[in-house]
């Protein structure tokens, strides 16, 4: 069942049930999320960690799956782990950083769980490139595949990856799988 709400209703709905994972898509249909079990929980506090470290030594901005992006197209998105430049972050005024922040991120991770559609997460990395995002890398622990998706170019599938590269978007940066595809 889809639900239309306006977006005001949105930030009011999200911001009361912090608890829950909500998005709005740009139909402007609220999307509930599934809760994610410990296992996936585990794996994907893992690469926001690595994304963390790797942020803090060569800037930019990280995030985990709490934050709630605006994109251009109207949809709110919350991606299991984003980065932003610094240099765009930095365009942005200190409430809209404080608030559901208007600007698609530079990356983006969508990690699979077991309650998860995979054309549903294909979709929503093709809606994050639409937008503006430059590199996005969909991770699917249950077939042990990497798609990355690219400006301009065809998806690309990795299988069994030990490492995932962050090329000219995260220079230096590779995501270990050693414990994501366990």
């Amino acid at each position: 069942m889809k639900v239309k709400i306006k977006p005001e209703q949105f930030e009011t709905i999200a911001l009361l049930n912090e608890d829950k994972a909500l998005e709005l898509n740009a139909n402007q249909e609220l999307e509930v999320m599934a809760p994610i079990g410990g296992t996936a929980g585990r794996k994907n506090r893992r690469i926001t960690q690595q994304l963390g470290i790797w942020s803090d030594q060569y800037g930019g901005e990280s995030f985990d799956s709490s934050t709630i992006f605006l994109l251009p197209n109207g949809a709110r998105r919350s991606p299991d782990a984003s980065w932003i430049s610094q240099s765009r972050w930095d365009t942005l005024t200190p409430e809209q950083q404080d608030g559901f922040p208007p600007i698609a991120p530079d990356f983006v991770v969508e990690l699979r769980s077991p309650s998860d559609q995979l054309s549903t997460l294909q979709a929503k990395m093709m809606e994050y490139l639409d937008n503006g995002v430059r590199l996005g890398w969909l991770i699917n622990p249950q077939d042990q595949q990497v798609e990355i998706y690219r400006q301009g170019r065809e998806k690309e599938v990795l299988h069994q990856p030990q490492i995932v590269d962050g090329e000219a978007v995260l220079p230096d940066f590779q995501l270990s799988l050693e414990n994501i595809f366990d």
